[in-house]
């Protein structure tokens, strides 16, 4: 095993739809075969998760989603997606949930959120993972989705759920006309951690901090264009959830040598480290670690650091948080 591997880990970024492991998304297609485009043969899922740009990794992503229909199918992704977090020694992680998308297809927002609550506590009680929630809206569906996703958020409040996000494409999805929306999820107590600066430019960074609250941004990466911006990111500690080997598969940098984690790093940003959507990138939260130590030159000490910064930036209370973080350094002493 190695040091990655082993290291106790926790997960910031990644989606719960998108974590789903070709052995889940086979079993899922073959529940609705024939009526999906998604193959139930986990050996033509690889060919089919290869992404010619980011609006056609949202179109077979949606093709995906498509397949999570009735509580079943929505317990069953939860749960398995806990396990294959579990296996690679994440004991924490908040995973990215779209309620809209399951709502529209007829799964009632009481059902759901019972049911994803459900799953989180079999697999903390089974596995001994902690699983929280951030209710994200999918963007591209606009303000009708936003509605309902802050309805449930705020009328449901399920025990797991700590933040309120913005995912999909940020192409012609400009984020102030979600700020009502956020206003009312951060009034509330929630955490704000919308997506940005992923395929557009740092001002969509600088909208999701002053007007939508952003606590943390999902990707971020376009702030290496923008010095002023980093100093502000590095000043008030707001943390980028960086998911490199994805925007390499989206197309939204070019390759992973021209990644500007690096430079993130060297301006002082705070940064941590995630998988995104891992099976459909082909890559695994491991994986990710051991590309950010290809990436920033880290010995196996830089890598247990990388850790500990997600646990210090996640949401977790307290006792969480001691917990991972002793666990870590017994790891790193045991090493």
């Amino acid at each position: 095993m190695s040091f990655a591997s082993g290291l106790p880990k926790a997960e910031l970024h990644v989606h719960h739809v998108g974590s789903a492991s070709p052995r889940i998304v086979s079993e899922l297609a073959a529940r609705h075969e024939g009526d999906t485009p998604v193959p139930a043969d986990p050996a033509l899922l690889a060919d089919y998760f290869q992404f010619t740009d980011f609006a056609h990794f949202i179109d077979v992503y949606l093709s995906v989603v498509d397949l999570v229909r009735t509580p079943e199918d929505l317990w069953t992704l939860t749960y398995e997606v806990a396990r294959d977090l579990t296996a690679q020694n994440v004991r924490y992680a908040e995973l990215t949930l779209t309620p809209y998308t399951s709502i529209a297809r007829g799964i009632a927002a009481e059902a759901y959120c019972e049911t994803v609550e459900d799953a989180r506590r079999a697999a903390e009680a089974d596995l001994g993972i902690a699983l929280r929630w951030c209710f994200d809206i999918p963007g591209e569906s606009g303000l009708p989705a936003a509605d309902v996703t802050l309805d449930t958020a705020l009328r449901l409040r399920p025990d797991g759920l700590v933040s309120f996000g913005l995912g999909g494409p940020e192409i012609g999805v400009p984020r102030p006309q979600f700020e009502p929306h956020f206003q009312k999820a951060i009034a509330a107590g929630l955490r704000s951690v919308p997506h940005a600066g992923e395929s557009t430019g740092p001002q969509s960074i600088w909208d999701s901090i002053t007007l939508l609250g952003a606590e943390r941004i999902g990707h971020g990466i376009a702030a290496a264009q923008d010095p002023a911006l980093m100093a502000h990111l590095a000043e008030h500690q707001i943390t980028l959830e960086v998911c490199p080997t994805s925007n390499v598969c989206t197309r939204s940098v070019p390759s992973l040598a021209e990644h500007p984690l690096p430079v993130l790093v060297a301006a002082g940003v705070p940064v941590t480290i995630n998988s995104d959507d891992p099976p459909m990138f082909s890559t695994t939260l491991t994986q990710e670690y051991e590309v950010a130590r290809e990436l920033l030159s880290l010995d196996d000490a830089g890598l247990a650091e990388l850790s500990r910064v997600a646990v210090r930036a996640s949401f977790a209370d307290d006792a969480v948080k001691r917990d991972l973080l002793a666990e870590i350094d017994a790891y790193v002493e045991g090493a």
